[in-house]
């Protein structure tokens, strides 16, 4: 990735507003109503401001987005962006317009002047979140260039600086989750992955690494079995956070199939590449508890990964073959393509026998069925209990990612049946997504709460989003930090 955008909080009274270089965003209310700030670099730009303020394209400018002005008279910058924002928006608006301000920086000088915005921090968050640019694999100077320095102007600098803190380690956890999805699977194998995850251990997460031998001693055949036919090692890696004393932990399950040929069962040679993503559910968890440990969270939450890469090979598993989970349950394997369940279910098991948790979630890219269901807008939630499932709902509209939840009913489980062992791991193609989150519910004991979160759809874009670039979006680090925040913490 390229460097994260550093944002320094200078008082906004600072300097002559004439003479500052680069570029400057400022803010203009629906209503045409300017700050103090807004107002004195209108009258040096001699009332260019106001004239657009009572113009017709501001009046059908988008709440959150902007309107530039290049070279301006009466002053030194060489554009100033007018963003159209209330006083006191909604968070989502917010964040949008601090994204406007990035895209209009592009790798220039920014002068933000945000007076005394109430949502000052958020808008900074967007700023920093769209700057996000995967440079890694560039080679031209031109192409690995950052973007330029941010002066942020505000009224009380140091009290704006301290609300952006708790965002600055959610953006780190974005930002890793996105570097995790957009590394391509030569560079991101199992044993890489493992490594980056293990390196954490420096922010005071405690990090094990399971390899094959221990994995075959407790049982997990079902995720073994994915990655038998390849030279990448499976393995599984625990992330322990523990902030909150001694409370059972609440858990995050992700698969971690660094990449999905679809085994024998292989999947059409047209958009295969994309498959480097389908390790996003372990890496929205590896997010997550990045974050956990850079704010210092009071809670205690653990975080399970599996890691695997499913790849045709003489000794890939078949589809007819018979495998026996950590459960005890066999499962007979019709299609090598749907993978990810069998890894799951396997670390589910594990969550619950080790650790006891409060609760889970669970996060795969699972099934396409999802993407025909819902698009790139939402994620599929599917649960076992209404008050985890309102919980994460509601951290995930506050923080506008999009997610619907999904039905399941015993009615699914008869597509499941299988002739020869206790279960089929697909049911066809009616409610594929379905007969999925049925599938890991067999996993699940009753009494934990769950939630398994299909982000097949969300977790890597072709076009860009309000608060990320084309690629990796990093969707869900931002509302299961915000879950475990508002349910979680002591």
């Amino acid at each position: 990735m390229t460097n994260p955008t550093e944002i320094r909080f200078e008082e906004a009274e600072t300097g002559d507003l004439g003479t500052l270089g680069g570029r400057i965003s400022l803010l203009i209310a629906p209503d045409g109503a300017m700050d103090r700030m807004a107002r004195r670099v209108n009258a040096l730009s001699k009332g260019a401001l106001k004239r657009l303020a009572d113009s017709e394209t501001f009046e059908k400018l988008e709440e959150g987005t902007g309107q530039a002005l290049f070279f301006p008279a009466g002053l030194a910058a060489e554009a100033v962006q007018v963003v159209k924002l209330a006083k006191r928006p909604d968070i989502a608006t917010a964040r949008k317009a601090g994204a406007a301000m990035a895209e209009f920086q592009g790798k220039a000088d920014l002068t933000v002047l945000a007076g005394n915005h109430a949502r000052s921090a958020d808008i900074a968050f967007g700023l920093v979140l769209k700057g996000y640019r995967f440079i890694d694999h560039k080679t031209t100077a031109k192409d690995r260039e950052g973007p330029g320095a941010v002066r942020f102007r505000v009224s009380r600098p140091e009290d704006v600086a301290a609300n952006a803190r708790p965002m600055a380690a959610l953006a780190e956890g974005v930002f890793f989750t996105r570097d995790l999805v957009n590394e391509p699977a030569n560079v991101l194998t199992t044993d890489d992955f493992a490594a980056r995850l293990a390196a954490m251990q420096d922010l005071g997460l405690e990090v094990t690494i399971l390899d094959e031998p221990e994995l075959e001693k407790l049982g997990m055949r079902t995720l073994l079995a994915v990655g038998q036919g390849s030279d990448s090692p499976s393995k599984v890696v625990v992330m322990e956070w523990k902030g909150g004393g001694d409370e059972k932990p609440f858990a995050l399950i992700g698969k971690g199939v660094v990449f999905d040929t679809g085994g024998i069962s292989l999947k059409p040679a047209a958009g295969m590449e994309d498959m480097t993503m389908d390790m996003g559910g372990a890496g929205v968890v590896s997010g997550v508890m990045r974050t956990l440990a850079l704010r210092r969270a009071k809670a205690n939450v653990v975080g399970i990964v599996g890691l695997v890469e499913n790849m045709p090979d003489g000794r890939a598993q078949r589809p007819g073959d018979v495998v026996r989970s950590m459960k005890g349950d066999t499962i007979e394997v019709i299609n090598t393509d749907a993978e990810g369940r069998l890894v799951l279910a396997d670390i589910l098991w594990y969550a619950q026998e080790k650790f006891a948790p409060v609760g889970m979630v669970n996060l795969a890219t699972l099934t396409g069925a999802m993407i025909i269901a819902l698009g790139h807008e939402n994620a599929g939630v599917f649960a076992n209990d209404d008050k985890i499932a309102a919980s994460f709902l509601k951290a995930a509209g506050a923080e506008g990612e999009g997610a619907w939840r999904m039905p399941m009913a015993p009615a699914y489980d008869k597509l499941l049946k299988s002739r020869i062992a206790d279960m089929k791991n697909v049911g066809g193609r009616p409610a594929g997504s379905i007969t999925a989150a049925q599938f890991l519910k067999r996993f699940v004991r009753d009494d934990v709460p769950w939630i398994h979160l299909d982000i097949a759809g969300v977790a890597l874009r072709t076009d860009a989003t309000d608060l990320a670039p084309k690629g990796a979006t990093g969707w869900g680090v931002m509302a299961l930090d915000r879950m475990i925040r508002d349910n979680y913490e002591s």
